[in-house]
C-alpha cells in the first residue's frame, strides 16, 4: 500500500523535534525524507562532528519520529558530494569524510534509502560517459557499507545550466541509468543502488514520465515530487502551474500516475516541497502541509484505483 511522505525541512525543528513530527502526522502523512542535506553550513561543516556526536545530536528526532509514527523513509546526502571548481581539499574531504558519516546517520535513522546527486561533470571533462566514471568511482567506495547497513543509494535525475540554459544532467537517461543500477547490484551481490525520480527535474528536461517510470521498473526507489513553471526548479505544489489559459498542467501528472501503474510502485509518495512552507505565511504552514497530503491521497487513489481488480 501506498504511504505519503514529505521533506523534514521548514517542519522539523532541531529544539523541539516532536513537535514537528506530530504535526506531519496530524495532517495526514505517515512517511518523512530527512533532510540531511539542510545541515551542511557555509566553511565549517555540521559534518565536522564524531559520528557518536552526531548520533546523540539526532536522538531526540529518531525518538520523535517514532513516538509520532512517522517512518523515515528516505534521506538526501549532503550536496553536492563534488564541486568541479572546488579544492581537492575541500572535495576530499566530502567525499571520504561527510558523506560515510551520512550513510550512518542513514543506518541510525533505520532508513532503508539515501538520495545522492550524481557528479555534474561533463561539461568538465567532455562527455557523459567521463562524468558517470567519476560517480561511479563514488558510488563504489560507499557500495560496500550501503550493502552491510542495508542500504539503497539512489542517483537522481538532474538536470544542469550551462550558458544560461537548462539542459539534462545526469541521469537523465534512465534506460542508461537502470542499466548501471542493475551492473553495480551484481558486483556487490546486494541492492546497494536504485533510483529516485525527481518530477521537477523530469519536467524542467523534458523527459516523458510515464516512460522514464516504466523503464526505471523496480529500480524506482523513492520519488521526489513537486511542481515548477518548466524555467525554474520552483519545487512548488503539484498543479501549480499551467501551460495553456485552458489550465493544462505544467507537469504531465497523468503520465506520472500511469508510470507508477505501470510498475506497479509500492513505495512512498514523497513530496520535496519544503519552499512552498516559505511561500505561504506562517500561520498557514498546517493548512499548507495538510493539503500536501491530501495531493499525496489524490496520487495514491489514482494509482491503486488504476490497479485494483475492477478495473481489469
Amino acid at each position: 500500500m501506498l504511504k505519503i511522505g514529505v521533506q523534514t525541512q521548514n517542519v522539523i525543528c532541531d529544539q523541539n523535534p516532536m513537535e514537528g513530527f506530530a504535526l506531519l502526522r496530524r495532517v495526514g502523512f505517515s512517511g518523512a525524507d530527512f533532510s540531511l542535506n539542510a545541515y551542511q553550513t557555509g566553511e565549517k561543516c555540521f559534518f565536522d562532528q564524531s559520528i557518536q556526536a552526531l548520533e546523540a545530536y539526532f536522538t531526540p528526532h529518531r525518538r520523535a519520529a517514532q513516538a509520532a509514527g512517522i517512518a523515515i523513509s528516505q534521506m538526501h546526502m549532503l550536496y553536492p558530494v563534488y564541486v568541479p571548481t572546488g579544492s581537492s581539499r575541500q572535495n576530499d574531504y566530502r567525499w571520504q569524510v561527510a558523506a560515510p558519516k551520512n550513510m550512518e546517520l542513514c543506518a541510525f535513522f533505520d532508513c532503508p534509502y539515501i538520495v545522492l546527486h550524481g557528479f555534474k561533470l561533463a561539461y568538465y571533462l567532455g562527455d557523459e560517459e567521463a562524468e558517470w566514471a567519476r560517480t561511479e568511482q563514488f558510488l563504489n567506495f560507499l557500495a560496500p557499507m550501503a550493502k552491510e547497513m542495508g542500504i539503497t543509494m539512489c542517483i537522481e535525475n538532474l538536470y544542469e545550466s550551462i550558458g544560461g540554459h537548462l539542459v539534462e544532467g545526469p541521469c537523465c537517461d534512465v534506460r542508461k541509468a537502470a542499466e548501471r543500477i542493475d551492473r553495480m547490484n551484481d558486483k556487490f551481490g546486494a541492492e546497494v543502488l536504485g533510483f529516485c525520480f525527481d518530477t521537477g527535474h523530469a519536467n524542467l528536461t523534458g523527459l516523458n514520465m510515464e516512460a522514464s517510470l516504466t523503464a526505471l521498473g523496480h529500480r524506482l526507489k523513492v520519488l521526489h515530487i513537486h511542481d515548477n513553471d518548466g524555467r525554474e526548479d520552483l519545487h512548488q505544489l503539484p498543479f501549480t502551474f499551467t501551460k495553456t489559459r485552458e489550465n493544462r498542467p505544467s507537469t504531465d501528472w497523468e503520465g506520472f500516475v500511469r508510470g507508477l501503474c505501470n510498475i506497479r510502485f509500492d513505495g512512498t509518495l514523497s513530496f520535496e516541497t519544503a519552499p512552498v512552507l516559505t511561500a505561504f505565511p506562517a500561520e498557514l504552514k498546517e493548512e499548507v502541509l495538510r493539503f500536501i497530503a491530501k495531493t499525496g491521497l489524490y496520487f495514491k487513489g489514482e494509482v491503486e484505483r488504476a490497479l485494483s481488480p475492477q478495473t481489469f
